[in-house]
Parts: C-alpha cells; sequence; structure tokens
C-alpha cells in the first residue's frame, strides 16, 4: 500500500498547486509522444472561449515504471484524486470495476471508426476515448524485392526453394499480395544458410522472446486463419489448425536459420537493430518503427529502401492486431460533468488533428486526418490499416488479458525453443487460459 500512498501524495501536492486553475485533473503517460500531444490538446481545450474556468484541464504524470499497478491501486482506493485517467486495451476489463462507461457522441464513429473505438470497450460498453494505437506493418527491403521480381534467375532460385522446403509451387509476389506462405518462401530465399547466393543473411528476424508484447505481434498468424482466443460461448479455442499453423511457420524460419539464433531473446528494439543492420529482407514489427527505419540519417544501412504492408493473408483474410491507449473516466472523479466534456471534445477532428500534429498516433478516418496528414503520412497508413484489417482478440480486453499474453509468451517460447512440443504448448495454454477468462 505504501506505492498507492506515495502516489496519492504526488498527486495530491500537485491538485493543490493547480486547484485555482483547473478542476478537471487528468492522469497521463510520461514521457514520449504521447505527453506531448496530449500537453498540446489541452492548452488548445483550455484556451478555447466556451470551457469554463471549472471545467479547465490540468495534467499530471506518473512515472511509466510500475503505472499500470499503481493505477489499479489507485483506483481501487476510490480517493478520487484525478478525474481522467489512462488506458490501455489489454487492461481495461482489470480497471473497469473502478471506472463508469461514457456515451461518446454519434459522430465519434466518423472520426475514428468502429474499430479503432472498440479498442476501448469491455462487454459491450464504451469505457475511453482512443488516443494512440499500435499495429503491425510486413516491412521489406524494396531493393531486394524489386530485383526479385525481375531477375528471372533469382525468381527460378526462388521456386525450387518453395517446392523443396514448402512442397509448394511458389513465384515471387509482390509484398501486398502475400499469404504466410509467399513469406516463408521469401524469407528462406534471403536466407544464406538456405540460399548461399542471398545478398543478405537473414530473410526475417523474429521476435520470440518470452515477453507477452510478442505474443502481439505474432497473433496475426493465427487469427488470419480463423484463430481466436474463445468461442461465443467462452469455450477456448487456442489448440486449433489455425494457432498450429502460426506456431509452426516460426518454429520452420527459426530452425532452417532464416532468423538470428538469438531470436529468442529479441523483442521490439533487437529485431530493429537486426533489421537496420542491413543483413534482413523481411520483418513483422509495431507501426512505431517506419519512421526511424526508413530515415537515412538515422539507419543509414537501409533508410529509404524500407517499405511496408498490411501483415501476410490467411485462409479467413489479412489481419493485424491493434490496440490502442486512451482516457477513460474515475468512478470516483470530483468533477465528472467537466471531465465528460473534455472527453467529448476529445472524440471530434479538432482534438484529434491538435493530437495528431502534437505527435500522437491517433487512427482517424482519411476525412479527419487529411489537414494534417502532409504533416503525419504515418498516420494515414495507420488509420487505413486499422479500418480494414485491426482485430482484438475475443477477451482480450478482460481483466485476465495480461496474464493470457504472458502465459502464451512463457508456453509458446517453450516450443520454439524445442523445450516442449506443440501439443504440450497448446495443452498447457489452452487449460491455463480457461482459469484467466472464466467468467
Amino acid at each position: 500500500m505504501r506505492s498507492s500512498h506515495l502516489f496519492a501524495a504526488l498527486t495530491a501536492v500537485l491538485l493543490t498547486s493547480a486547484a485555482a486553475q483547473a478542476e478537471v485533473t487528468v492522469l497521463g503517460w510520461p514521457g514520449g509522444p504521447e505527453e506531448t500531444a496530449l500537453r498540446d490538446a489541452a492548452n488548445l481545450y483550455n484556451a478555447k472561449e466556451d470551457v469554463a474556468d471549472e471545467d479547465k484541464v490540468e495534467l499530471i504524470f506518473f512515472n511509466r515504471d510500475g503505472f499500470w499497478d499503481k493505477l489499479q491501486t489507485d483506483l481501487a482506493a476510490g480517493g478520487g484524486e484525478f478525474d481522467l485517467n489512462l488506458l490501455a486495451t489489454y487492461a481495461i476489463g482489470r480497471y473497469a470495476p473502478f471506472m463508469e462507461p461514457v456515451e461518446l457522441p454519434d459522430s465519434a464513429v466518423d472520426v475514428f471508426g468502429e474499430k479503432v473505438l472498440a479498442t476501448m470497450q469491455f462487454e459491450g460498453k464504451q469505457y475511453g476515448v482512443p488516443t494512440d494505437l499500435s499495429l503491425h506493418f510486413m516491412y521489406y527491403r524494396t531493393d531486394l524485392i524489386e530485383q526479385l521480381l525481375s531477375d528471372a534467375d533469382w525468381q527460378a532460385r526462388y521456386s525450387e526453394i518453395a517446392q523443396e522446403r514448402l512442397g509448394k509451387e511458389l513465384k515471387p509476389k509482390p509484398p501486398a499480395e502475400w499469404t504466410w506462405d509467399d513469406y516463408q518462401a521469401t524469407a528462406l530465399f534471403f536466407t544464406k544458410a538456405v540460399n548461399p547466393d542471398s545478398p543478405v543473411r537473414y530473410g526475417t528476424v523474429l521476435q520470440m522472446k518470452n515477453l507477452l508484447f510478442n505474443m502481439m505481434v505474432w497473433h496475426s498468424t493465427a487469427r488470419s486463419e480463423g484463430g481466436d482466443w474463445m468461442d461465443a460461448d467462452g469455450n477456448i479455442t487456442v489448440d486449433s489448425p489455425a494457432y498450429r499453423k502460426g506456431l509452426e511457420l516460426y518454429k520452420a524460419l527459426y530452425d532452417a536459420g532464416a532468423s538470428p539464433k538469438d531470436s529468442l531473446s529479441y523483442e521490439f528494439a533487437e529485431a530493429n537493430a537486426a533489421f537496420g543492420s542491413g543483413q534482413v529482407a523481411t520483418m513483422l514489427q509495431w507501426n512505431a518503427a517506419a519512421a526511424d527505419l526508413n530515415d537515412p540519417e538515422k539507419t543509414p544501412a537501409v533508410g529509404g529502401k524500407v517499405g511496408t504492408v498490411p501483415p501476410p493473408a490467411g485462409i479467413a483474410g489479412r489481419f493485424t492486431h491493434i490496440h490502442g491507449l486512451g482516457l477513460g473516466l474515475n468512478k470516483s472523479a470530483q468533477n465528472k460533468a467537466g471531465a465528460l466534456k473534455f472527453l467529448e471534445w476529445l472524440a471530434t477532428p479538432e482534438a484529434m488533428q491538435a493530437y495528431a500534429a502534437g505527435g500522437g498516433t491517433p487512427a482517424l478516418s482519411a476525412d479527419v486526418l487529411a489537414p494534417v496528414a502532409e504533416q503525419r503520412p504515418d498516420l494515414t497508413q495507420l488509420g487505413d490499416y486499422a479500418g480494414q484489417y485491426g482485430f482484438v482478440m475475443t477477451g482480450a480486453t478482460s481483466a485476465g488479458a495480461l496474464s493470457v499474453y504472458e502465459l502464451q509468451a512463457e508456453n509458446f517460447t517453450g516450443y520454439w525453443a524445442g523445450q516442449k512440443s506443440l501439443d504440450e504448448a497448446l495443452a498447457a495454454t489452452a487449460q491455463g487460459m480457461a482459469d484467466l477468462l472464466k467468467k
């Protein structure tokens, strides 16, 4: 409870100093573009003539280390030290008992789209306004793929490798048309351990560390084959052909040497470093990596030669995991009316354009994004992909969601590392999920 007392004490000090100027207090995530963007949006809101003094916004930021645990403790205490607080898709169910659902204007659908709004929903209710979105791109070296699509000798060798390794007659395709088989064949072709003539050492780089966020990256494989966490009746559905195919894909690539041998310790930073070295042809990665990887000054080995497309397609289509950060209403808020006014404003084009210009990563409709599209071209792809391909696994906003990701990471990494059989990994995952997601 000591951390809760410290958290409340810090908040109280900040509120005391600002009480004369502001009545709506917002707890945000410090550092990085989220803080900068939120400050810009709040300043714009506070400068509006129709915002009463008692409804102006004061921002509070607390250390990221242990943020979610501290937030839960403070919300559960019911002290009401802040009116609005940060939310994340994968933790909404954890905080829902201490928060109030909100009703956003009907126009919010036109700003964000249904799939993006769903990242802030739990059990059919809206718990916040989505401010920042994360999803995945398939990154590829444009120079390498262009040569593969035009060089007859490369194409012939590609088809030989596809037949030898996958037992299929495949020909090179543009990345936007890839299935997972096309991705696998391409990754094998650009792997020196498979094709000694490859101009790079690795065909791909996999994030295989026992880490919950790596499961989010991997999930696109299973979802595109029709996989989910559970069905409409609450039955756990991970022991399925969809999960088996996705897990076997990673293991086959790893065992073939298509990804570095230390990939079992890789997450976001390590994967970026490998791809940025110029020795990797493809990578499934978070959208946040795009700007730096394609910047010749920041990543000279590949900058200017990086293309991005949605993750490859499976039998159910093309999908990308999405989750969002947003702001929701504390059930113990001291100024609920003022807080709701700010939330409603956040769901407008004016607010989200300011947030995007400030460096945030909101997923917006094309019309809403248009005024800042030239300044933030990366957001055009973000909103498009979220609307077309975004998904949230059934149960992935529940109170046990984070624990599910951790359970999957433990068992699936164990399979990739050869410590468990596929049957053992899936059985242990299914059993654990049944306990974590039971109602």
